[in-house]
Order: structure tokens, then sequence, then C-alpha cells
């Protein structure tokens, strides 16, 4: 048995010793976990439209937290965007969602939600707001009022997968490259 130690004695160790032993034999309520710890929520199949793969992701985020990158048009200053992105986080709140704003950029900012079964209904209010640019979403580009003509293409993917796309085609339309050494050998 570890021996007594006065209390005015415990270093950092002992007490996260301490603490482990209290908790040992606490009993924590479900709600209090941490999210990773949860289990999670049932999803109603009847609610699921098929024709819509947007409701399925919505019953699946239910409860979980979700972000999403909100871009601000124009030629923002940081500080602007801080002011945009701080109305539309009041707009929010009036309506009663729990948003937390993180600014990222000069003219992005992420909305960090605590319960992603909102963020659609959050993505088409901020999509229809004069100075936003897009709105990226579990992967999915949504154009805003404030894009430019050549940004506002329904439902375009992210950026780095267009581009694999088209090295890809270079590649196969291309001279074929490949990690083989020439034919021939070359004396040094």
């Amino acid at each position: 048995p570890p021996k007594k130690k006065d209390i005015r004695d415990y270093n950092d160790a002992d007490m996260a010793r301490l603490l482990e032993q209290w908790e040992k034999d606490d009993d924590i309520e479900e709600g209090d976990l941490p999210e990773h710890k949860r289990p999670p929520a049932p999803i109603d199949f009847s609610k699921i439209d098929p024709g819509k793969p947007e409701s399925i992701l919505k019953l699946t985020k239910k409860g979980k937290t979700l972000m999403m990158f909100v871009t601000v048009s124009g030629d923002p200053t940081e500080k602007e965007t801080e002011e945009i992105t701080s109305l539309w986080q009041g707009s929010l709140f009036n309506a009663n969602y729990d948003v937390q704003r993180f600014i990222v950029g000069s003219n992005r900012a992420i909305f960090m939600l605590r319960d992603g079964g909102y963020a659609w209904e959050i993505k088409d209010f901020l999509v229809n707001q004069e100075r936003c640019a897009d709105v990226t979403l579990e992967g999915q580009v949504y154009p805003g009022k404030g894009a430019d003509g050549n940004e506002k293409v329904k439902n375009k993917t992210k950026p780095e997968k267009a581009k694999k796309k088209k090295e890809a085609e270079k590649k196969s339309n291309g001279v074929k490259e490949d990690n083989r050494a020439t034919n021939q050998r070359e004396e040094l």
C-alpha cells in the first residue's frame, strides 16, 4: 500500500492520482460525457427522403459538433471580415442557433455548430447574405449571393479535387511518366 503523505506535500502527480480515484467510482451522466464517448443518436429512417442525400447527413450529424467554412466576398480586410461575420453570428444567435465563429484569414471564417443537424438551415441563411461568397459544408461548396459570376457553379467540389482530376487527365493524355530507369545506361 502507498505510504500516507501529508496533503500539503502532494505534487501534481499525486493530485492527478487522487482525482482518478475519485472519478473511478463517480457516476457520470450521459450528457456530461465527451462527444466521442457518447452513444450515437438513433436514426429514424422514416424521415429520410431518398431523393435528398442531405436529409441523411442531417440525421447523422444531429447532436454532433460540426464546422463550416464561410468566405466573405470582395477583398475584405480581416477587420471587415470580423464585422460582417459578427453580424451573421448575431442574426443566427437571435434565431436560437448556437454558433461560434473563428476568423481564419482575411476573408474566411469558421462557424462551429454544437448541433450539426441545423447546419443545412444555417448554410441556407449564410448563402442568402449579400457578402457571402461561398459556404463549405461536409466537403461541398455552396456559392453565395456575393459570389462572382465564374464562382456560381452549383455545388462545386473542393478545388483540390478538381486539381487532382486535371493532373490525372494530363498524365493519361500526355506522355506517360513512370519511375523506371531509361533503357540506355549512362556512364558517369
